[in-house]
């Protein structure tokens, strides 16, 4: 009976550790995207703002002056009635900082994850036979220094489309960057011209296939580079769909220079409406009132 119950126990065992393997809590979520991917698809129209017309009959006096090719109009209309101004010394409000208040704030704070703001500035390199790499500099947090790295993925992709998202522990980051366009060719051509030496980037060899970085200097505590290779992560995920929303941006932005171009806004009229409430005061005497 003893030796038929070993098989049972082993199996009982392999069990567990296969159960300990794959709990979902013990292993890193996928990052997430929390924002739509901007394509250049133009915002909806905001609901239009109904106008405020002024009868003529209160109308009390009006005058106009021609500026730049517009005419600026300006009114003095008989007063509206206006909602009365708040109270100077209003109610106090009812004590909320109970015992009880205070243990349900502090469990709300205890489940809901902080959100972070990532600041990244990126200087994208872009070469005539290579693809372009991306150095970038990142401060994780408040006094907690920064750290730069290159990186293989063109960080003017991340900088149009990702905007919030959550790394592999699900912490929330919004994405605070800085970037800009370094071509070589034209670089090494304005060194020249001012007559400075020209010291080209020299990122790493990095592998084919998806995205990678490498840190320049002295590498960070690994906490802090989660949300990088979440970055990374997302970047490799979403290239084409970033790629293609960078290109319908583009689109839509040489679409409003032309149409701006051809059609240049006018200079509009203006219509500036003023009453008075009460008598103004009485100018004081020169040297003051005696």
């Amino acid at each position: 009976m003893k030796h038929k119950s070993l098989p049972l126990l082993a199996l009982l065992a392999s069990t567990a550790l296969l159960k300990a393997d794959t709990e979902p809590s013990a292993l890193p979520t996928p990052a997430v995207l929390l924002n739509t991917i901007p394509d250049g698809t133009p915002a909806p129209e905001p609901a239009p703002v109904p106008e405020y017309e002024v009868k003529p009959a209160d109308v009390l006096e009006s005058r106009s002056i021609e500026q730049n090719g517009r005419t600026i109009t300006i009114q003095e209309i008989k007063p509206i009635d206006l909602p009365p101004p708040p109270e100077e010394n209003p109610s106090p409000l009812a004590p909320i900082a109970t015992p009880a208040f205070a243990q349900r704030l502090a469990e709300f704070r205890a489940q809901r994850k902080a959100i972070n703001t990532l600041h990244l500035s990126a200087k994208v390199y872009r070469f005539p036979s290579s693809p372009p790499r991306s150095l970038v500099t990142c401060w994780p947090g408040v006094n907690q220094g920064s750290y730069t790295f290159w990186s293989a993925a063109d960080f003017s992709l991340i900088a149009g489309g990702i905007q919030s998202f959550a790394d592999t522990t699900g912490q929330t980051h919004h994405l605070f960057m800085s970037w800009g366009n370094f071509e070589q060719a034209r670089e090494q051509a304005a060194a020249i011209r001012r007559g400075v030496p020209y010291t080209p980037p020299n990122p790493p060899a990095f592998p084919t296939g998806p995205a990678t970085f490498q840190i320049v200097g002295e590498s960070p505590a690994p906490e802090a580079l989660v949300p990088i290779q979440s970055l990374h992560d997302l970047y490799n995920q979403k290239q084409a769909e970033l790629l293609a929303a960078y290109r319908g941006r583009e689109q839509a932005r040489l679409q409003k220079e032309e149409e701006l171009r051809l059609n240049p806004p006018q200079p509009q009229d203006i219509t500036l409406n003023f009453w008075r409430t009460e008598k103004p005061a009485e100018p004081a005497e020169e040297g003051g009132a005696k």
